[in-house]
Parts: C-alpha cells; sequence; structure tokens
C-alpha cells in the first residue's frame, strides 16, 4: 500500500499574503518616521548649538575688536601725551616754539578748515623743513592736541575775574566757550578726543569753581555745567550753518516755504501767517535766527530751571 506525503507548508506563503505585507510595510514606514523624526530633532540640535558657537565666537570677536579700537584709541592717547611730558628740543636757541607752531596751524585752520592742516603746511608757512617741525611735534594728534590747548587759553577766565556768584560764573565761562568757538567753528568738525592738555584741565578745573558754592554732589554739578556745555555747543553749531545769502536767495526760501504752508501739510506755520501775514512772521523768524541776543536769554531761561530745583530742594 503506497503511502503519500503531503508537501511541508511553504514558509514563504507568510509573506506573499497582502494583509501581511501591509503590516510589514506599516512598520517599516512606521520606524523610518520615528527615525527621521529624531534624526531631525538631533540635527535642530546641532543646529542650535552650532549657532550659539557661532554667536559666542561672533561676540568674542566683536569684544576683540573693541578692545584693540581701546588699546589703539589709548595708545594714540599716550602718544599725543608725550608732547606735554617730553621737552622742547634743547639747542642752545631752538629755531622755533610749540607755540608758534600752534598758532600757524590755528591760522591755517581759520582760513581753510583743519583738514587743511599738516606738518608740511605749517613748514611752508614757517619756512623750514618739515622734518625740523618733527623735532617739537611728532604726529597729527600731537598737535591737535597742541592746538586745542592752545584755544584753550581763551576760554580760561583770567585769574582773579572769575565772579563769586555760581551764576554769574558759569555765564563768565559760557560766553568765553561760545566766542571761542566762534572764532575757530572748525572745531566743531573734529570727531576724535583730543589729548586732555594743561589749558583743558585748567578750564575743567575753572568750571568747578563756578559751581563751588553750590551744597551738592559732584553728579549734580557736573549736571550743570554739561548742560551748559551742550547748550553752548548748539547754540554755536547753529550758528555756523546758518544760511548767509542775499536779498534773492531769503526771498526764493520765503517763496518755497509758503508753496509748501499752502499744501495744508502745515497748519502752524498757516496759523502764524494767518496771524501776522506772511512778511511779518519770515521777517521774525529769520531775525530770530541771527538774534545773537538770545544766547544770553536762553542761558539764564536753562540757569533758572536748575535754580528752582536747587530752591524746591532747599539747597539754595
Amino acid at each position: 500500500m503506497a503511502t503519500e506525503f503531503s508537501s511541508p507548508p511553504n514558509r514563504s506563503s507568510k509573506a506573499n499574503n497582502p494583509a501581511k505585507a501591509a503590516i510589514a510595510q506599516f512598520v517599516v514606514e512606521k520606524a523610518a518616521a520615528k527615525l527621521n523624526q529624531k534624526t531631525g530633532k538631533l540635527n535642530e540640535q546641532v543646529n542650535r548649538k552650532a549657532d550659539r558657537v557661532a554667536h559666542k565666537a561672533d561676540r568674542v570677536a566683536r569684544q576683540a575688536a573693541h578692545h584693540l579700537d581701546t588699546l589703539d584709541r589709548l595708545a594714540a592717547h599716550l602718544e599725543a601725551l608725550d608732547v606735554w611730558t617730553r621737552s622742547e628740543p634743547t639747542a642752545r636757541k631752538p629755531r622755533f616754539s610749540r607755540d608758534e607752531i600752534a598758532a600757524v596751524a590755528i591760522q591755517i585752520a581759520d582760513a581753510e578748515g583743519f583738514d587743511a592742516v599738516s606738518m608740511r603746511r605749517i613748514a611752508t608757512e614757517l619756512d623750514a623743513g618739515t622734518m625740523t617741525l618733527y623735532h617739537y611735534v611728532r604726529t597729527k594728534d600731537q598737535l591737535l592736541a597742541l592746538v586745542i590747548d592752545t584755544i584753550m587759553t581763551e576760554v580760561i577766565v583770567p585769574h582773579g575775574d572769575l565772579p563769586s556768584d555760581w551764576r554769574e560764573a558759569i555765564k563768565t565761562i559760557a560766553r568765553r566757550s561760545r566766542d571761542s568757538l566762534l572764532r575757530h567753528p572748525w572745531i566743531l568738525d573734529i570727531s576724535d578726543d583730543p589729548n586732555l592738555g594743561p589749558n583743558s584741565v585748567r578750564h575743567f578745573d575753572q568750571t568747578l569753581q563756578a559751581v563751588a558754592p553750590l551744597k551738592i554732589d559732584l553728579r549734580e554739578k557736573l549736571d550743570i555745567v554739561t548742560a551748559v556745555d551742550e547748550y553752548v555747543f548748539g547754540y554755536c553749531q547753529h550758528m555756523r550753518t546758518q544760511v548767509h545769502e542775499g536779498i534773492d536767495g531769503i526771498d526764493a526760501m520765503r517763496d518755497y516755504v509758503v508753496e509748501l504752508v499752502e499744501t495744508g501739510d502745515y497748519p502752524q506755520l498757516a496759523a502764524v501767517i494767518a496771524e501776522t501775514g506772511v512778511a511779518d512772521a519770515w521777517n521774525q523768524i529769520v531775525g530770530h535766527a541771527s538774534d545773537t541776543d538770545r544766547f544770553d536769554r536762553n542761558l539764564a531761561r536753562l540757569l533758572d530751571g536748575f535754580e528752582a530745583d536747587l530752591v524746591r530742594r532747599g539747597v539754595l
């Protein structure tokens, strides 16, 4: 009797089962999605860390650049300071003096602006060799320090002439500062901070002397004198930039402003013109811009404000 043997089950039948294949595909895709998600998070973490590192590196670079700039400026200041600490050439009879060099530099700057000042130009004016002047002043920073300190002699109040009243003392210093700046307006173009010379320090000391009678701390004294300084510089800058044109130029400017006002976009100017008329309004505006009396008038108002505050607090 023959025996029949059945074939063993086909193991690939599971894989060929569509349902099972779909489940396997789903599991694979799910695992891949989780893997991609984890990979994305890791990439975000890496990018954030990279950004933080880059930010720190950038900050360190900026700080390093700032420190280098500070060191460069300090070195320039120290080099300029040498003009005060170094003796003048010790020749038996020096041909020039630093005062003469500074005076010529100021003359050139008054006529053409400080950009026109150079050791070569000064040497030409003095009929000297450029290298000769480097025995007296070595760099333009030193020259600038020397020039500014020479001009500060115009600001310093002669010994014994500073009023004892704090307000009058401040007014006296403010007026001398104003007059010096108006004589040498190119100073307002200098953005570098010149090294402090003896006369600059003397001016600062004299300024503190002006407010010495006030029983307030140093910070408040500096508030007063700094506000006055800023007022003086602002006034001088304004006076310097005033347009000095002929009658035709002034009339053209007036007509232009009137045309703008007629558009209706300038209600306050329109109200002024309606009240006083174009000619009177314009004359008042132009006249006020060139009114030199307003310096003392508004300086007094500025000091009135400080005095009122001191009275309110019982200091005066």
